[in-house]
């Protein structure tokens, strides 16, 4: 047994020197040993696994302290470049050119500090207020309240919400933000259609036409800051708090493109589910 312990540390200590997702492997009858090794097996899978998210978190933060850096200096640049115009202009109508540019980018900044500031409370600290919701109605009231958004932008949504009660039980504010948010991006990228749908099993759709895109781009588009260039005054945020907000409240949410158009589709827990 004395050999087989010496054995069982000797390979331990290799397995902590090197990169590998091997199990520890000692060729003994011994039960007790065999026992012994598979705890430390078991331990040390948890230990890669905690260490793997560690290491994405790690990723993950750097990427977003390099976007954050790159979204807050495009604006402020631009800034102080117009106010070095402004200190020499004497035209009054470049000036109210200059002044509306530095208000546009004022905005921007503006908006990307409250997105931020919402991204960190929701993955923080977002706390469900639960209410017996019918999906259908709650769906029609979200669409209803950026009917006026839409009209701007030429788009006239086609609805194909069931006439079956579709009950759920659900956090009121974060879903009318989930659907916020989700109408923002078709606002951004669409190429002028929509189509919505609540269907009888309980999940939600929105489709748009968005030649743009790529499976590649659609893969990302619930990463954090992950914009698409076509997109103007988008913080990459939106989507990720959709999705953050959905899996807050126990539902699900994935992006899929086929032959030009984007489908997001939302699943809740509910009675019909």
């Amino acid at each position: 047994m004395k050999k087989d312990l010496e054995g069982l540390a000797a390979e331990f200590r290799d397995y902590l020197e090197r990169e590998t997702n091997s199990p520890l492997t000692i060729p003994t009858r011994d039960h007790h040993i065999r026992k012994i090794a598979a705890e430390i097996n078991t331990g040390l899978r948890k230990l890669r696994k905690q260490r793997n998210k560690y290491m994405s978190g790690d990723r993950e933060l750097k990427e977003a302290v390099t976007n954050i850096s790159h979204d807050l200096r495009t604006p402020i640049t631009a800034i102080y470049g117009y106010l070095d115009l402004l200190e020499y202009e004497e035209d009054v109508e470049t000036v109210k050119f200059y002044i509306r540019q530095i208000q546009n980018r004022t905005d921007c900044l503006r908006q990307l500090t409250e997105e931020l500031f919402r991204y960190s409370v929701i993955v923080s600290s977002w706390q469900g207020a639960y209410e017996d919701a019918m999906l259908n109605r709650i769906l029609e009231e979200s669409l209803l309240a950026c009917y006026g958004e839409f009209a701007q932008k030429g788009i006239e949504p086609v609805i194909a919400i069931t006439d079956v009660p579709v009950h759920c039980r659900i956090d009121r504010p974060a879903f009318d933000r989930i659907i916020s948010n989700i109408l923002s991006n078709v606002l951004k990228y669409s190429d002028g259609d929509l189509q919505v749908g609540l269907d009888a099993d309980g999940t939600i759709w929105f489709t748009n036409s968005a030649k743009n895109l790529t499976p590649v781009m659609v893969e990302r588009l619930f990463d954090r800051f992950y914009t698409v260039e076509t997109g103007r005054n988008s913080t990459g945020l939106g989507l990720s708090i959709a999705r953050a907000l959905t899996e807050r409240i126990g539902g699900k949410i994935k992006a899929v493109y086929t032959d030009g158009k984007l489908t997001i589709s939302l699943r809740f827990q509910g009675e019909n589910q």
